[in-house]
């Protein structure tokens, strides 16, 4: 793992990215289990990339910059600006819910008070979406580096390549993070990526692509962070290629264990990056037994109440749904 002073880190915000990927991972496993008793819908787990995630958004200005996530991306719209209780109310669909007030699946992120646009369903559709907010940023003068985020099963989407083209040909401030995970939900990476590297495909239109271990949150901070600073000085895009493991099933209607191996399980399992992060930080004398447990006493109180405030919170009327 990356020093995380390499990676222009303070002890501080090395730190802070281990709890944003410790909220993240407890976050999405009261999720799961709440989908599970029957109270919310549905659950897209993040586990396993929450390194990825967590490392390339804290490279952004919260505020300032636009932010075009996939439905993986919990730990991305967390740092974002997210709440856990923003997460809940999309969750069970409630009125308050800043993504569609309801009305859209979970997992479609959204909130105009942080820049997050909210995606629809297709794979891929953020991606040219994210170019034409670039676009229009530049020529409105505003210093705005885009982040737009998907799966490697989006890089074999016409979406992916339009949205690269125009983005090359324009030179716009653009970061595309792939966050491959050697599954587009039950087709291996072998099956619908040629060439086996989706950073590779940069050079054809003439743009930088790095490709890294996703489950190290400071080399992947590091890289975007000079991605990030390229693109708001006008040296265009990027694209990056976080090398993840998909801990869990595609979503909780998948069932993972008929088309991958036991093996492979297990060795995903043992390459769960939350852990990897702790033990560093615990060796760089960053984290210890008390603070640990007081990260995630911390961790579970805010869920709880998010949680609570989510259930208690009004459901939108039913004519709601016929507004536009």
């Amino acid at each position: 793992m990356l020093d995380h002073r390499s990676a222009g880190l303070s002890d501080e915000q090395a730190v802070a990215i281990y709890r944003w990927m410790l909220l993240t991972r407890r976050l999405d496993e009261r999720l799961s289990l709440l989908q599970r008793s029957g109270a919310i819908p549905l659950a897209v787990s993040s586990r396993g990339h929450e390194a990825a995630q967590v490392g390339a958004a804290t490279a952004f200005t919260r505020g300032q910059d636009w932010w075009f996530p996939y439905y993986r991306d919990l730990g991305a719209v967390l740092v974002a600006g997210s709440t856990p209780l923003d997460v809940m109310l999309s969750a069970f669909g409630r009125a308050a819910d800043p993504s569609s007030g309801g009305r859209q699946t979970p997992y479609n992120w959204g909130d105009r008070r942080l820049n997050i646009v909210a995606r629809s369903a297709p794979v891929g559709v953020q991606i040219p979406q994210a170019v034409g907010a670039a676009q229009a940023a530049v020529r409105r003068g505003d210093r705005v580096v885009v982040y737009c985020s998907f799966g490697e099963g989006a890089a074999s989407q016409g979406d992916f390549h339009e949205g690269l083209n125009w983005a090359a040909l324009y030179r716009l401030p653009v970061v595309f993070l792939c966050q491959n995970n050697g599954w587009a939900i039950s087709v291996p990476v072998s099956r619908q990526l040629a060439g086996g590297s989706v950073a590779a495909r940069a050079a054809g239109y003439g743009i930088e692509g790095i490709c890294l271990d996703g489950g190290d949150p400071f080399a992947v901070h590091a890289a975007v962070r000079r991605a990030v600073a390229r693109a708001r000085a006008g040296g265009g895009p990027a694209l990056i290629e976080a090398r993840v493991h998909r801990m869990d099933a595609h979503t909780c209607d998948d069932n993972h264990t008929r088309y991958r191996s036991p093996e492979e399980l297990a060795e995903v399992q043992r390459a769960d990056p939350l852990p990897r992060v702790a033990e560093y930080l615990r060796r760089v004398g960053l984290l210890r037994e008390g603070g640990e447990a007081a990260l995630e006493r911390a961790v579970a109180a805010a869920i709880d109440r998010a949680e609570e405030q989510a259930r208690a919170a009004p459901l939108p009327p039913p004519e709601h749904a016929l507004e536009p």
